[in-house]
Formats: structure tokens, sequence, C-alpha cells
């Protein structure tokens, strides 16, 4: 886990297993998911809580919650909990899964303002809609493999499609009205998008995910203007093997469309 300015030169950084989700809270405080677990760790890299998932489950996605709470989804354990400040359990909930790979049940989790939880069931190449209370409220299929689903402010969906090399945006009515194709960004084709984040200005910016011996050999993440344009790119591979996720720190003017709930 690491924090990197914006000349690519790394500033902080923490060891974690296979580490896939991350944010910064306002007091500086550094939340991440990782193999089989969540930590929040201060700057000073001291743990403040380090949740281990119970035997069986993989953690892939993680979100800090407005009541000091994180969620976290347990892949093969078929849950999502959120985790309190002292580190234990304050609330399970169940999700139907038919996942046969179960490493590969959940990605992209998260609750909305409304207390709505949206998870990317990946390899049943869904989208599902979660109630307060776990009762499944929508049910959203696409055409790849979710890692991303995130909410718009214009009730848009922002999806990332992973080993089907597309981004996507879904209007109210589930209509396509935005994409990127695998190969429509010059010097940056889609291998395996995963972490996304829309822009006030419209810009999209894209954790490209290079797997399958593409490591190495071109940009891990880029922002694209909505013409999709090229606004910077970051290869990084002196520091990192493959990038997943990104939490902007520094938002500048443009700011986020989907700021931290916390």
């Amino acid at each position: 886990m690491a924090i990197v300015s914006a000349k690519g030169e790394v500033e902080w950084e923490v060891a974690a297993e296979h580490p896939q989700d991350c944010w910064m809270l306002a007091n500086g405080q550094v939340v991440f998911c990782y193999h089989s677990g969540m930590k929040v760790v201060a700057k000073d890299k001291s743990v403040i809580v380090d949740y281990k998932t119970p035997a069986g489950g993989e953690c892939h996605s993680c979100q800090p919650l407005p009541d000091g709470r994180v969620l976290v989804a347990e892949c093969g354990l078929s849950r999502l909990v959120e985790v309190g400040p002292d580190g234990k359990v304050a609330k399970e909930i169940k999700v139907a899964s038919k996942a046969v790979n179960m490493g590969h049940q959940f990605r992209g989790t998260r609750r909305t303002a409304d207390g709505h939880y949206w998870t990317c069931l990946m390899d049943e190449k869904k989208i599902v809609e979660l109630g307060a209370d776990g009762a499944l409220l929508r049910e959203i299929p696409v055409d790849g493999y979710p890692h991303a689903a995130v909410k718009l402010p214009d009730g848009h969906l922002l999806v990332t499609l992973g080993q089907a090399g597309k981004v996507i945006e879904l209007d109210e009515k589930l209509k396509v009205v935005w994409e990127v194709a695998h190969d429509e960004i010059p010097g940056n084709p889609l291998r395996l998008p995963a972490g996304c984040i829309r822009r006030k200005n419209g810009n999209t910016i894209i954790a490209n995910y290079l797997g399958g011996g593409f490591e190495g050999k071109q940009p891990q993440a880029f922002e694209i203007t909505a013409e999709k344009k090229l606004v910077w790119e970051f290869p990084g591979h002196e520091h990192f093997k493959t990038v997943n996720q990104i939490f902007l720190l520094d938002a500048g003017e443009d700011g986020i469309a989907v700021p931290l709930l916390r």
C-alpha cells in the first residue's frame, strides 16, 4: 500500500498481502483490505484496526462508512460485514452467490448514502443492489466480469468489466450511454480494468490491472476526458507490479463526483 506523488514518487508505503481497495480518512489514517482482512493504519504506520476474516474468506473490497465502521466484502463466506473501530463485526449481510470459484464472489462492493449495498458478483457477471437489511432490490446483468460499480450523483452506474476489457456507464434504464472499448485509448489497451473514479469535470480515472503476462508493458492507470482524450498515464513499473484501486488524495478544483462517505 503506497502514497504516490503527482510526479510518481513513493512518499509512504506499508507492506500488505495482496491489497486491493484503499482509502484515506480526513485524519490521515489509511484504510485498506488485504487477502485475509482489513487494516486501518496511521501515518506513523501504527495499526489502529486489524480485522482478520474467518478461515475460508478472502477480502478484495472495503469502504469506510460514516459511523466509523468499515464495510468489508468476504469472498468464500458469501457475506458483507461492517467492522467497528474495535475490530469486531457489528453487522453482517449474507449474499446469495452461485460462484464456482469462491475467491471470485465479490469485487467493488460499496454502500451508498441511502444505506443500500451495491456489490459486483464477478463470476456471475452481474451487479446486485441490496437494501439495508440485505434484501435483494435489483439485479443487473452485464457483459463482462464487474470489478467496480460506482453509483454517480445522477443515478448512473460507472462499471469496469474486468477480463472483458471494457468500461461502461449505464443510465437509470440500464442503457449504455458511455463506454471505453478495449483498444480505444492509444497506448492503454484495457487488460483488466479494475478500480475507477469519475471526476466532477466528467473525466474518468481507470486502474488497468496488468495480469496475464502484460506486467511492465504499458501504463497501469490513466485519466481520460469524457471525449476519451488522454490526460495523464502512470507506468510506475519501478515500484509496482500491478494496480487495482486508486484513491485520489489531491482532487484539485475538479474534485471527484462521489466523495468519501465518512
